[in-house]
C-alpha cells in the first residue's frame, strides 16, 4: 500500500488546514487509517485514527479542534485541523493498517506510512 499525503503548509495561529491521504496499490482491506506527527527530537505521536466502521480516536491535545474522516470508496483519509496552535507545528504522517487480498480473507496485518507533510503554525 502506498500512501500519498497532501494539504500541509504554513498557517497563522487560529487558522485551519485540511490534510488528505490517498491509499493505492494491491490490498484486501484497510482496517485503520490515521495521522501521526513528529517534531525534531521527539517520538512520533498519534494525532487521530479512524477504523473502517467509523470508530475514531484522538489525542487529548487535539480533541475538539481536529476532525478525522474517511472515504472508504476512495481509500482516502482526511484530517480537518481547526483553531491551530503553534504547538501543532510538526511533520504529519499518514498511516494505514491493512491486509493483503485473498479468499478467504487473510489475517495478516501490515503497516504503511506516507512520506510526511509539513504543517507550520505561526504565532
Amino acid at each position: 500500500v502506498q500512501l500519498v499525503e497532501s494539504g500541509g503548509g504554513l498557517v497563522q495561529a487560529g487558522g485551519s488546514l485540511r490534510l488528505s491521504c490517498a491509499a493505492s496499490g494491491s490490498f484486501g482491506s484497510i482496517h485503520v487509517m490515521g495521522w501521526y506527527r513528529q517534531t525534531p527530537g521527539k517520538q512520533r505521536e498519534l494525532v487521530a485514527s479512524i477504523a473502517t466502521g467509523g470508530t475514531t480516536d484522538y489525542a487529548d491535545s487535539v480533541k475538539g479542534r481536529f476532525i478525522i474522516s474517511r472515504d472508504n470508496a476512495k481509500n482516502t483519509v482526511y484530517l480537518q485541523m481547526n483553531s491551530l496552535k503553534p504547538e501543532d507545528t510538526a511533520v504529519y504522517y499518514c498511516n494505514a493498517i491493512w491486509s493483503p487480498s485473498g479468499s478467504p480473507p487473510r489475517p495478516e496485518r501490515f503497516d504503511s506510512w506516507g512520506q510526511g507533510t509539513q504543517v507550520t503554525v505561526s504565532s
